[in-house]
């Protein structure tokens, strides 16, 4: 029997393949089933139009068999298989696909979904055999042959017998050696796992004669006995979730579907299903989680869609199926359309993906703005988890996202005492309001208490209250909402158009008097507009404002960045009377009232004192 040579190109392809190619060696067994998918597709198409084959669907099927004993792994179908030429051509000749070529003689309108694209699947195999011993013989031949080969020395042919047309593809597994345990793709649940993980999907059943544990027939009741036996199992479901009609799903089905298939112990938020036929056709199934998962918002979380192709899962998370600001969408694209690479781990092209990704970010958003309209509860539920991601999103790249995600955004009302959107918001101003005004704080009621929110708040002036960090840089990137700026109640002017100005000329004295005390620690002292029963409040006027300072001391502590900070004082409230008499009568104690003033002003804002021990000895000397 006459070895026969690989072609050089294809021995180098061979070499490159079994070493580089692929990522993880377990790849093999979803390239073989993928295979044995392929020719019993074959055939299935040809018993639409011959009679002869004399099988229906239900007759296909693929059988896995592990012989520990013998370090044999059998893959078998029942499809079209191969005669000597075939075998020549599809395993002589590395990366000639006997799929590819039934593809291109199919007619355009031929219903046939075959997996297989490039002739190199097969021979990824080589990854973990040593030797392989391919069987097969063809629909409407009567003879049958063998192909084995050890790898890139070559290969052979010869003529055997085979009762049944289909091909049982034998790989001889290497012997273990560290790191790699060969032995681990002969267990039966390594392969049932590998099964469910890539080829769950793949329309004909895969099975395997799986090891239960099963009471002895005739065994006493209170002393059971149990034997070990073998039983045929279908390993995959075959008929995904997504592939049916979503009239025929329930919800409970999908929420199991989703809590299984990610990992989540709560059911989803929404669910969104997708069937696009045209420049690509694919099918998609999509969850909105409604909780985070414990890695979401750290470094380690990995965003993306599971992709499929034809049923066979290709990546586990392809990230540019979806836009970053959706990145907590979980679920499967399932296309036949998309160019992949020789190992189908990696796609060619991006044009299909952007074009699933434009319409995935489409439906994404479409329903949420369903969820913000009919299910506002449930809205909010979600916005409590992923609103972050939300305005992160929408700050991005000087706000490139601002008008998609804009209306999507809650934030606190003063008045409505909830979450409102920024367009509910613009529907309540009066006609004659310029501003969107808003407060930031850590929290809602810290915002609630500023002293510089109680002018808007007596003319029952709505006001957004921002609390979380990123909130702060929302009016710098976005400028506006439709025709409306956004304004501080905090920082800088109201511009309400009647706010009465404080008399200052009888004050300006002690106003100077507490510039020179406090010194560079202030870069401004002057008589507050803003303030009715507090005494003082810092503001930090245009630019940069307190809680971008903080934000900054807490990612990028190095930069030191820091605010103008203005001391406003109301000179009106008894304490500032206080200070004006002391500053006259005890100049020493006025010092001492002007220190204690700048630093309430610091605590109302949130900032650290320099010395808070000072501080409280500075108030115990007072009682003195």
């Amino acid at each position: 029997m006459e070895r026969k040579e690989f072609q050089a190109e294809s021995k180098r392809l061979l070499e490159l393949m079994i070493h580089s190619i692929y990522t993880h060696k377990e790849i093999f067994l979803r390239e073989i089933l993928s295979n044995a998918s392929d020719a019993i597709d074959k055939l299935c198409y040809r018993s639409l139009t011959d009679e002869q084959v004399g099988m229906k669907r239900e007759d296909f099927a693929i059988t896995i068999r592990p012989d520990q004993e013998a370090r044999t792994l059998t893959v078998s179908d029942n499809g079209i298989g191969m005669n000597d030429t075939d075998l020549e051509q599809n395993l002589g000749v590395i990366a000639s696909s006997g799929t590819f070529q039934f593809r291109q003689e199919l007619d355009k309108d031929a219903e046939s979904d075959v997996i297989g694209q490039f002739g190199v699947g097969f021979y990824s195999a080589f990854m973990v055999a040593d030797h392989i011993t391919v069987v097969t013989r063809k629909y409407g031949d009567e003879q049958g042959w063998r192909w084995e080969s050890d790898g890139v020395e070559g290969y052979t042919i010869e003529p055997c017998r085979k009762d049944t047309v289909g091909t049982d593809i034998i790989m001889h597994l290497k012997a273990d050696e560290e790191p790699e345990e060969y032995s681990q793709y002969l267990q039966e649940h390594t392969l049932q796992r590998l099964v469910k993980k890539y080829s769950d999907y793949i329309r004909f059943p895969i099975r395997m004669e799986m090891t239960r544990s099963k009471r002895k027939e005739g065994c006493p009741e209170d002393k059971p006995e149990y034997e070990e036996i073998k039983e045929w199992e279908t390993l995959n479901s075959m008929v995904p979730l997504w592939q049916r009609k979503k009239s025929e799903v329930t919800r409970e089905e999908y929420d199991k579907f989703y809590q299984e298939h990610f990992g989540d112990f709560a059911p989803p938020q929404s669910v969104i299903t997708v069937s696009a036929e045209g420049a690509v056709t694919y099918k998609a199934l999509l969850f909105i989680p409604s909780q985070p998962s414990g890695q979401y918002y750290t470094e380690d979380f990995e965003p993306g869609l599971q992709l499929y192709s034809s049923g066979v899962m290709i990546m586990d998370k392809c990230a540019d199926l979806l836009p970053e600001c959706f990145n907590f969408v979980r679920g499967v694209v399932d296309s036949p359309d998309l160019s992949l690479n020789i190992s189908r781990e990696l796609l060619q092209h991006d044009r299909q993906l952007k074009v699933i990704s434009n319409n995935l970010e489409k439906k994404i958003r479409s329903e949420l703005e369903r969820m913000l309209k009919d299910d506002r509860e449930g809205y909010e539920k979600f916005y409590r988890s992923f609103g972050r991601q939300l305005k992160l999103s929408a700050l991005n790249n000087y706000g490139a996202m601002k008008e998609k995600l804009q209306d999507l955004l809650l934030f606190y009302s003063s008045t409505q005492k909830k979450l409102v959107t920024l367009g509910e918001y613009v529907s309540r101003m009066p006609e004659e309001q310029k501003y969107i005004y808003y407060a930031s704080g850590d929290s809602v009621e810290a915002v609630d208490h500023l002293p510089q929110t109680e002018l808007l708040k007596d003319r029952s002036m709505e006001i957004l209250y921002f609390t979380d960090k990123t909130d702060e840089f929302i009016p710098d990137i976005f400028r506006t909402y439709g025709d409306k700026a956004f304004r501080s109640a905090v920082d800088g002017d109201l511009e309400l158009g009647d706010e009465k100005q404080p008399e200052t000329a009888d004050h300006q004295e002690t106003l100077d008097f507490l510039k020179e005390t406090l010194g560079s620690r202030v870069d401004q002292v002057k008589a507050s507009s803003k303030l009715k029963s507090h005494p003082v409040c810092l503001t930090s006027g245009e630019g940069m404002t307190f809680e971008m300072e903080k934000y900054f001391a807490a990612v990028q502590p190095d930069l030191a960045l820091k605010a103008k900070r203005i001391l406003e004082v109301n000179v009106e409230h008894p304490a500032f009377a206080a200070l004006e008499s002391a500053r006259i009568t005890d100049p020493d104690r006025a010092k001492k009232y002007a220190e204690i003033l700048l630093n309430q002003a610091m605590l109302i804002a949130g900032l650290p004192l320099e010395n808070p021990s000072d501080y409280t000895d500075l108030l115990c000397s007072l009682w003195k």
